[in-house]
């Protein structure tokens, strides 16, 4: 990895912030591997993935901060520390004693941060995940503290206002004017998908279950337009929007038969 840093111009402009999406995409394409049970493809994903926190101490060890060492020895201490039934011998008989002291541990770890001055807040507790399931959960949370409509249709006005207030960042704007004002449009974007993930939440669906079934749903039909253009010694390149628009709506009828 250092040499990479030396030599390699992509690897070279890498920052730890730059460095967030292949994470979470190498993430993904682990459990998806775990999934298919196929050793060469797990041994791949789980390399990728070791990848990002090689890279990613790297970094921090030329920033002077800490290096993979440093993490290792950190994991193994909290390893240690959250598992004294194991390490320290403590008499747990069981499952539920095990959980019980594990919960006194992660309280302990709790006042420490909070005297390194990063008290414990009340959606702290968010496990991290993809935006759509970190925006479900914290709005699950924050209704169980009152923080909340009764019903759907406030969140159905949120959205409208929302998608009103993303129409008036865009509508008649230049490309010049929108690559300008990006970032007050991502987080118009941003407000919209939140009010979604809050109309799904209030419907008791998933939305991150609805969005993986819409993506499924997209790829599936986009092989069949492709598949379809074949037969016909077709490219997808050389088709015009019109001819692959009649074959995503036969994608759709077949889909119905």
């Amino acid at each position: 990895m250092a040499r990479l840093r030396a030599d390699c111009p992509w690897d070279k402009k890498q920052t730890n912030q730059s460095l967030i999406p292949y994470a979470i995409e190498e993430a993904y394409e682990l459990a998806e591997a775990v999934q298919d049970n196929d050793d060469e493809d797990i041994k791949g994903e789980l390399g990728d993935v070791l990848l990002q926190v090689i890279f990613h101490c790297q970094l921090y060890a030329e920033q002077n901060r800490f290096d993979l060492n440093d993490v290792i020895q950190t994991l193994q201490e909290k390893l240690i520390r959250r598992h004294p039934h194991v390490f320290d011998k403590d008499n747990l008989p069981d499952d539920a004693a095990v959980k019980e002291r594990w919960d006194e541990i992660k309280a302990e770890e709790n006042a420490v941060k909070a005297a390194r001055g990063k008290p414990k807040r009340r959606l702290d507790n968010i496990k991290a995940g993809s935006a759509l399931m970190q925006a479900q959960e914290l709005q699950k949370q924050a209704s169980k503290l009152g923080f909340d409509w009764e019903g759907v249709s406030g969140a159905l006005d949120k959205l409208d206002e929302e998608i009103g207030e993303l129409k008036a960042e865009i509508e008649n704007k230049s490309k010049a004017e929108i690559k300008a004002n990006k970032s007050v449009i991502e987080k118009e974007l941003g407000d919209c998908f939140f009010a979604l993930v809050n109309i799904a939440r209030k419907l008791d669906l998933d939305a991150e279950a609805a969005t993986l079934t819409c993506v499924h749903k997209f790829k599936s039909r986009f092989g069949f337009i492709e598949n379809e253009l074949l037969k016909l010694n077709q490219s997808l390149e050389d088709s015009s929007l019109s001819e692959m628009e009649q074959l995503w709506q036969a994608a759709k009828r077949y889909e119905k038969d």
